[in-house]
């Protein structure tokens, strides 16, 4: 795989996870459904520990005999992830509404395409 291919991953992977520190900023967990009930506090340590097993996966399986698999699951999921971003753009809850984070969701999606598709080609 060409090294510019790679860069170009881990700087949408890095969008990434600019998005995921923008979501706990943002209280992203009021949008799902098991953890908008909690109380704010227990919410937020719950979303952010489910980060570090997920992180801990992300990056070990990108150290991996997995790597290309990992690259296209995970560009699959950033695309799925800024679809729902788009559908969720009138949800009450949603505090995603700025150019800021905005400008970490759409891009992200964008770019997992462009990978895919110069995946495909190499």
């Amino acid at each position: 795989m060409p090294s510019w291919l790679l860069i170009l991953f881990l700087f949408n992977l890095s969008l990434f996870l600019l998005h995921e520190m923008d979501a706990i900023r943002r209280s992203e967990w009021k949008l799902f459904i098991v953890l908008k009930d909690m109380k704010q506090e227990q919410a937020y340590t719950c979303f952010t520990w489910i980060h570090l097993p997920l992180y801990t996966i992300i990056l070990s399986l990108l150290f991996s005999s997995y790597q290309t698999i990992t690259f296209w699951v995970l560009d699959i999921f950033f695309i799925i992830h800024t679809v729902l971003h788009f559908f969720f753009e009138k949800h009450p809850q949603n505090e995603f509404k700025n150019r800021f984070s905005r400008s970490l969701i759409y891009p992200m999606g964008l770019i997992a395409l462009i990978h895919l598709v110069c995946l495909m080609l190499t």
